[in-house]
């Protein structure tokens, strides 16, 4: 992550500084990311080889205790499951690098076609809440800072705190009790009807309880983040001085402190990615959103660790590019700021 300078009167770096900085922070990522995605899958694949599941049995199914041992010996051959863990890491590196993730027993299709068909649902639900979140906590943020330390910033820092000590479980099935169950406003699970295809209108009324709940989940630390950046600004010395001068008030706002408030919500951003993915299983588990997420779900349940390591892998990529995307814009965006890792 890059580190905002402590002193109180920061040097005001020049663009050209800052592109070099750019170079030495992506050169440092990119040597470090390769690294961290072979720890990330050898972690994967060493728990797989001491979870107390049984992938036989979720692939036989029902009839599992029927078969006969050299049924189970060649379906362990085919599916890869009598390798010790480093040989069914390599294998499967081996494979990744042609091109072929593996076969996924739970829904009987290749990795591959299981990720390509699901990862534009968590996509759009990903990116609608995220915006959602962004959206609400702008627009607070902006009320808020007419009078800081006054009712309404008071009341939202407030709700800021309530909501952040909520589980997204809790906020999901909240919202269906509330929205879908008593209400009856809005559909529970799917993008779609049961036996129809999506339309741009049922799927905007199937997304839109999803994405509150996920985004629900972000808002709290946004808010909190933004608050903490407004109160700053308005305790410096340039906003002082600008007042002192006569320039109005909306001036002083935009100009001074919306300038610098917004900055410190990229990290945020970057530093808040792990949750989001950690929301987003949640939310799509308990909307039946036909996603990436729920898929993993169903992976884990059924021991279908082929499916899993795809998207451990997926995931941990995720991760890293969205950080490193997160300080690129935080170092380009606010001069005050230099490299620190």
């Amino acid at each position: 992550m890059v580190a905002r300078l402590l002193d109180p009167r920061p040097v005001i770096r020049r663009l050209g500084e800052r592109r070099s900085d750019l170079a030495r922070l992506t050169a440092r990522r990119a040597v470090a990311a390769p690294l961290v995605l072979v720890a990330v899958t050898v972690g994967a694949f060493i728990l797989a080889a001491t979870s107390p599941l049984e992938p036989l049995a979720a692939h036989f199914g029902d009839g599992y205790e029927r078969t006969t041992v050299a049924e189970r010996a060649a379906a362990a051959a085919a599916l890869g499951t009598d390798l010790t863990w480093w040989q069914a890491w390599w294998t499967w590196v081996a494979g990744l690098a042609a091109g072929d993730a593996g076969f996924s027993h739970s829904y009987r299709q290749p990795v591959l076609e299981v990720v390509t068909q699901r990862l534009p649902w968590t996509v759009l639900l990903s990116a609608t809440a995220l915006a959602l979140a962004l959206a609400v906590t702008l627009a607070a943020g902006v009320a808020a800072a007419r009078r800081p330390h006054g009712a309404l910033d008071r009341a939202l820092a407030a709700m800021a705190v309530l909501l952040s000590a909520v589980p997204p479980f809790v906020l999901a099935m909240g919202s269906v009790a509330v929205f879908a169950v008593t209400l009856g406003w809005l559909p529970v699970t799917g993008a779609a009807p049961p036996g129809q295809d999506p339309t741009l209108a049922t799927l905007a009324r199937h997304l839109v309880l999803p994405a509150v709940a996920l985004a629900a989940g972000q808002v709290p630390w946004m808010l909190l983040t933004l608050r903490r950046s407004v109160l700053d600004a308005e305790a410096s010395a340039p906003v002082a001085e600008a007042r002192a001068r006569g320039v109005g008030e909306r001036t002083v706002l935009t100009g001074h402190i919306a300038a610098v408030s917004w900055t410190p919500l990229i990290a945020l951003l970057g530093a808040r990615l792990p949750e989001l993915i950690a929301g987003s299983l949640v939310v799509e588990t308990v909307f039946a959103w036909p996603g990436l997420a729920a898929a993993t779900v169903d992976a884990a349940l059924e021991a279908d660790f082929a499916l899993l390591a795809a998207v451990t892998l997926g995931a941990s990529a995720t991760v890293l590019v969205g950080t490193w995307f997160a300080d690129c814009l935080l170092l380009l965006a606010d001069p005050r700021v230099r490299i620190d890792a």
